[in-house]
């Protein structure tokens, strides 16, 4: 089946902000039925959302950083944490707004949000554990 103009357009924005890397061994482990998921998280989250003018990319990362952290989902928030850092937010930005979620969110998510952020920042080699 040939993909879409909106799937073909999220895909490389999927992969310019999480890592052709990460998106194409995501994909490669993709059946028929998870497909159809992935489809729709394509074209919808990354070919309308991620690829409308109105906000750029560094914003709607630190929008999502917030947003995972509201909902309390601190393993997409690990992955999220990569993106931001691919599109210009630093890890001082990255922990204020996990700083003004916490305050919102509670000390739960909050604690949660710092933790998979703080091993993904260790994972992307920008934070180094204490010696």
């Amino acid at each position: 089946m040939a993909e879409s103009e909106l799937f073909e357009r999220g895909l490389q924005e999927r992969r310019d902000v999480l890592g052709a890397e990460y998106v194409d061994a995501n994909l490669a482990d993709t059946d028929e039925f998870m497909m159809a998921f992935q489809r729709v998280v394509t074209e919808w989250t990354w070919g309308y959302a991620w690829s409308r003018p109105g906000l750029d990319r560094k914003t709607r990362s630190m929008l999502n950083l917030a947003i995972l952290t509201a909902l309390g989902r601190p393993d997409e928030l690990g992955i999220y944490v990569k993106g931001a850092i691919a599109t210009g937010v630093s890890v001082d930005e990255i922990k204020e707004i996990l700083i003004h979620a916490t305050v919102y969110c509670g000390t739960p998510a909050g604690r949660q949000a710092f933790r998979a952020a703080h091993e993904a920042l260790l994972a992307e080699g920008v934070l180094r554990r204490p010696s």
